[in-house]
């Protein structure tokens, strides 16, 4: 059955005559989500798998190690009550009963169990082929889907006091629907690698990738273009931001941004 409807999913794809790689160039990235935790035995190969997916183009792929594994005898050392929070905003938005680790959400639109690989390359592939059509769709003036699941562009540079983030309008024929979307920036580190010393995972030493370290939101978005800059002090040590608009706060990824620097962890 999962390969059936990855099989379907293809088809659809090539009927529409949309590209089924999330390598395409010039395409907003696809945005896959990580929630796990160092005290979960079930999270390392689905940490694994994220690690292949960050390596990947075409694909914004973060890990966000969660609180509340902490309490079964080893404290989560890059977990954060930010990550925790926005999974469970997203176990509202997605109308689930609870949380779960490890759950990848990918796109803002769905979940699946982050160790099932097959599931997880399934779900990024519906993810690619759902913007392809619906931007070619707001290309030509088609069809109400384009309304729901377009995309738009964003930029992000630096200068030495500022990250600079710019979002452009909506596509013609949205920007009279108002849109409301949230602007958020997460701080990533690269690569993390942890010696586990207490909990289901003791003597595990575990590497993380574009860990968050930092999550806040910046902004608000409603269609008309935004410019704004975002003090660099302050911060937690990373090595690469992104930014991410997303519709109302929990819902489809519609931009995406990322921008990677070695020498952020001695500027911040």
């Amino acid at each position: 059955m999962k390969q059936a409807s990855r099989a379907a999913a293809l088809a659809i794809a090539v009927l529409a005559g949309a590209t089924v790689s999330a390598d395409a160039g010039g395409s907003r990235p696809i945005v896959v989500e990580l929630y796990t935790s160092q005290g979960c035995s079930s999270c390392p190969p689905a940490d694994a798998i994220l690690g292949k997916l960050a390596k990947r183009p075409g694909l914004i792929a973060l890990s966000l190690p969660v609180t509340y594994w902490d309490m079964l005898g080893w404290k989560d050392t890059l977990a954060s009550d930010a990550s925790t929070r926005r999974q469970k905003a997203y176990a509202a938005a997605l109308g689930r009963g609870g949380v779960y680790t490890p759950q990848m959400i990918v796109d803002g639109t769905g979940d699946v169990v982050g160790s099932h690989e097959e599931e997880v390359n399934a779900a990024i592939d519906s993810a690619v082929v759902a913007r392809n059509i619906s931007d070619e769709a707001v290309k030509h003036g088609g069809p109400s889907v384009a309304h729901t699941a377009w995309s738009i562009d964003v930029g992000l540079s630096q200068t030495p006091k500022n990250l600079h983030v710019a979002v452009a309008a909506a596509p013609n024929g949205i920007r009279k629907s108002k849109p409301n979307a949230t602007i958020w920036m997460y701080r990533v580190r690269s690569s993390v690698t942890v010696h586990i010393a207490g909990g289901e995972n003791n003597g595990r030493t575990a590497t993380y990738s574009n860990v968050v370290a930092d999550l806040k939101s910046v902004g608000r978005w409603t269609g008309e273009p935004v410019s704004l800059d975002v003090p660099r002090a302050g911060a937690p040590a990373h090595d690469g931001v992104v930014v991410l608009v997303q519709q109302g706060g929990y819902g489809r990824v519609i931009g995406a941004a990322y921008l990677g620097r070695t020498d952020y962890y001695a500027e911040w």
